[in-house]
C-alpha cells in the first residue's frame, strides 16, 4: 500500500470549536493515516468546545489537544473535499473542490448531553465519507 493519503479532507465550520473538530477526530480515529485531514475556521474560537471534547471522549476519541485554526486558501487548495457545516457566506467556496455542506447544528453553550446527537451524527456522516472515498479508490484501476 501507498504512503500517500486516498484523499485530503478539510473541515470548516465558522469557530473552528466544535463541529469541524469533532468530524476532524472522528475521521483520523476511523481512518488513520489513509486519508489527510484538516480543519480550519472562518472566525476561529479561542479553543476547542468544552462540551465536544466531553462528548468525544465518551466514544474514545480525543480532541482535547486540538486547536482552533483559521481558513486559509492553501489549506483549501490542498484538499479534495471541502466539507462546510453551518458556515453560511462566512465560508469561501472555490472551483475544483469535492464540496459538501453539512447542516448540523451548532454545539455551541451547548452542554454534552446537547451536543451527543450532533456528534453521532457526525460520526454517520463520516463513516458515510470514508465508505465514498474508499469507493472511489477501488474503482481506480
Amino acid at each position: 500500500m501507498s504512503d500517500t493519503p486516498l484523499a485530503s479532507v478539510l473541515f470548516v465550520c465558522v469557530h473552528n470549536a466544535g463541529r469541524s473538530q469533532m468530524a476532524a477526530g472522528f475521521l483520523t480515529h476511523l481512518a488513520g493515516d489513509r486519508i489527510e485531514v484538516r480543519s480550519a475556521g472562518s472566525v476561529p474560537g479561542d479553543r476547542v468546545n468544552s462540551s465536544a471534547v466531553e462528548a468525544m471522549k465518551e466514544v474514545g476519541v480525543d480532541i482535547s489537544a486540538a486547536e482552533p485554526r483559521i481558513l486559509t486558501t492553501e489549506a483549501v487548495q490542498a484538499s479534495d473535499y471541502v466539507i462546510t457545516m453551518g458556515c453560511g457566506d462566512a465560508c469561501p467556496v472555490f472551483p475544483g473542490k469535492q464540496y459538501l455542506d453539512w447542516a448540523l447544528e451548532d454545539p455551541a453553550g451547548k452542554g454534552v448531553e446537547a451536543v451527543r446527537p450532533i456528534r453521532d451524527q457526525i460520526r454517520t456522516r463520516i463513516e458515510a465519507l470514508i465508505a465514498e472515498i474508499d469507493g472511489r479508490q477501488a474503482a481506480t484501476p
